[in-house]
């Protein structure tokens, strides 16, 4: 990933998705917002217990920093399920200022209208943005380990191939930060009990290690499983950061115990 500040905002970059000029994209850091702690202080969460003024007012840093009007960006009710929402110009702005009008129940959103931003906020789960080069498709998508486990990603692509006619060989995909396998500890048994498909098909990475536990790597897991669905490897970039290990540049759920705030991850598409 590249690294870029603008307007004082520190935000990064996939660098396969920057070369592509018919979209925009960032991930956030936690730094240079004005929320208190312990949301300190570029939360973009409205559901975390942060002061709403100051959520709205660090959504505006980043929507200036982008060039983007707060009023173009959606966010979804993320729930840790599996349903895709494919996103028309009726929503536009939803969830942009507020929580109440957010897509509800939503973990993964589509769409192939212009200037709509979709965005995923995350603390330590895996948001994962899509870009179909030919039919002019991007997704935005949230997934932790449930999501993971239920395909999220990979059900969103099914649904790009579906609605819209993308091809494997034509998507960009970049993995953002997320806590990585060096501090995900699970329960290998109960993962492996509810999801055996997954393990037999090879679409689930779990490693153990010398001290007898477990830890779930879903960064391999969700570019396994995008893999097996014809996405190219060579189209798939992954930050490889660790939101815990790199809790003072990211939010990190586990890390902090569960009162933390959130970063975001958004894609657009340009106009023509």
């Amino acid at each position: 990933m590249i690294e870029t500040r603008t307007n004082s905002i520190t935000l990064c970059s996939f660098k396969n998705l920057m070369k592509q000029k018919e979209i925009c994209h960032f991930v956030t850091t936690r730094m240079n917002g004005c929320s208190l702690n312990p949301y300190g202080s570029l939360n973009l969460g409205f559901h975390v217990g942060d002061d709403p003024q100051a959520v709205v007012e660090n959504r505006k840093q980043i929507a200036n920093s982008m060039g983007i009007p707060l009023s173009n960006f959606i966010t979804s009710k993320q729930v840790h399920g599996d349903h895709i929402e494919i996103i028309s110009e009726n929503s536009r702005g939803c969830g942009s200022s507020d929580y109440e009008t957010a897509i509800v129940a939503t973990d993964a959103m589509i769409t192939s209208v212009q200037n709509i931003c979709l965005m995923v906020l995350v603390a330590d789960c895996v948001p994962v943005l899509f870009f179909d080069v030919r039919k002019k498709i991007i997704g935005a998508v949230h997934a932790g380990w449930k999501g993971t486990v239920l395909r999220i990603s990979q059900k969103t692509v099914m649904l790009m191939k579906d609605k819209f006619g993308s091809s494997g060989n034509d998507i960009l995909v970049g993995i953002g930060p997320s806590i990585g396998p060096c501090c995900y500890q699970v329960d290998i048994a109960t993962i492996v009990k509810n999801n055996n498909d997954l393990k037999e098909k090879g679409e689930i990475v779990l490693h153990e290690k010398h001290d007898g536990k477990g830890y779930f790597d879903l960064w391999a897991t969700n570019k396994l499983q995008l893999i097996k669905l014809g996405i190219p490897e060579k189209n798939i970039e992954t930050a490889n950061i660790c939101t815990s290990c790199n809790n003072s540049v990211f939010y990190s759920y586990r890390k902090e115990n569960g009162k933390t705030g959130r970063f975001g991850v958004g894609i657009m598409l340009n106009n023509k």
